[in-house]
């Protein structure tokens, strides 16, 4: 498995190790020791799987207090996958990073506690796995809004299917300080 650092400390990409054969491929999607060897030393509570069609974006969610941790990949298709960090006190916050996950390449990307996460689909019928840190608690649920302008994503679609809960949400700007994470340094 190779670890490959993103712009936002604390997001990481994962490539694991893949074995394909004329039969196909197995790989490893999580093996806790190896993670917490390579620095992501999380216990998982809770799997969740999402299936979407093209065009469909979820997000950018973060929740608090419960805040969550995220492993996620897909499965099939392919999905253009954002984590924004929303981090009272960052150095890097109200910054984003962005990447294509896809069946073909089997990235992951892990993204920590105190950051949103979204991701828009490019294909159809899109399998996205995500591994949680917390459980989900939907009053604890933040959304900001998937095309705030000073985030500035590059997001590959202009008019998403998007659910009633990602519509009309507010910009990171317009979020209270008090509904957002805290920074901690542990350096």
């Amino acid at each position: 498995m190779k670890i490959i650092k993103t712009s936002l400390p604390g997001v990481l990409i994962i490539q694991p190790k893949v074995f394909g054969d004329q039969r196909g491929y197995f790989f490893e999607s999580y093996q806790r020791q190896r993670y917490a060897e390579q620095g992501i030393d999380v216990e998982f509570v809770q799997d969740n799987i999402s299936h979407s069609q093209q065009g469909v974006l979820r997000g950018l969610h973060y929740q608090l207090p419960h805040t969550q941790g995220k492993l996620v990949w897909v499965s099939h298709g392919a999905v253009f996958d954002v984590a924004v960090d929303v981090r009272i006190g960052s150095p890097t916050f109200g910054k984003a990073t962005y990447l294509t996950l896809d069946a073909a390449n089997h990235q992951q990307l892990y993204v920590p506690p105190g950051f949103a996460h979204g991701f828009c689909t490019l294909t159809d019928n899109v399998g996205f796995h995500y591994k949680c840190s917390n459980y989900y608690a939907p009053d604890c649920e933040f959304t900001i809004r998937w095309d705030d302008p000073d985030l500035d994503i590059p997001w590959p679609i202009s008019d998403p299917t998007l659910s009633p809960k990602d519509t009309n949400k507010p910009t990171l700007k317009d979020i209270p300080v008090d509904s957002l994470p805290k920074y901690e340094d542990f350096s």
